[in-house]
């Protein structure tokens, strides 16, 4: 819960109080590999907070899994739409390897607001952090070819995630086919 600390109080210096009021309201849940957290069709009723551990989300589209979003240790994620608007969930979100969480629920992320304007920013900046995500992600989508959205995300995604979600997730992700994000890894490490 340290590293969650700090990245709140970085965010938003809480005091000792705020930030009691904050933890206690956590709860701290173990997953093992391949547990669907959130399933398409349920609403998501938590944002989570990874305190170690790796998690995707992902929909299918014609029976195929299209991975949407990875996230590692010290990261935030959740099926957001779903999570914002309390409505069923297009996305499943599902852990890749056994991971342990902090829940922070929609009710007391509402409660908190209510209580402080300092939260009110804390949930502005998680906002405006997922929104360039998305903002980059569909540039990148639009914009770049197969090898410049791998050389994009080896560059910007966590060490963790790329040593450790399988290949074809991460060609899903990309857009792209696995033997193309094969034949692009040989020729990156062929250069």
């Amino acid at each position: 819960m340290n590293e969650l600390r700090k990245i709140v109080v970085d965010l938003i210096d809480l005091t000792e109080r705020e930030w009691l009021f904050f933890s206690t309201n956590l709860k701290i849940k173990a997953y093992k590999a391949k547990t669907q957290i959130v399933k398409e069709g349920s609403v998501a009723k938590n944002i989570y907070f990874i305190e170690s551990g790796l998690v995707r989300t992902y929909h299918l589209h014609a029976g195929k899994e299209i991975n949407t979003y990875f996230a590692c240790d010290h990261q935030f994620i959740s099926t957001f739409s779903s999570f914002i608007n309390q409505s069923p969930s297009f996305e499943t979100l599902e852990t890749i390897q056994d991971s342990v969480v902090y829940e922070l629920s929609y009710q007391f992320l509402n409660q908190m607001y209510k209580e402080s304007r300092k939260f009110e920013k804390l949930g502005r900046i998680l906002a405006e952090k997922n929104y360039l995500c998305v903002l980059d992600r569909t540039y990148t989508m639009q914009t770049k070819t197969a090898k410049e959205k791998y050389l994009d995300f080896i560059q910007n995604y966590d060490e963790k995630i790329l040593r450790n979600v399988p290949q074809y997730q991460i060609a899903s992700f990309l857009g792209i086919e696995p033997e193309s994000l094969s034949r692009i890894r040989k020729e990156i490490s062929s250069t």
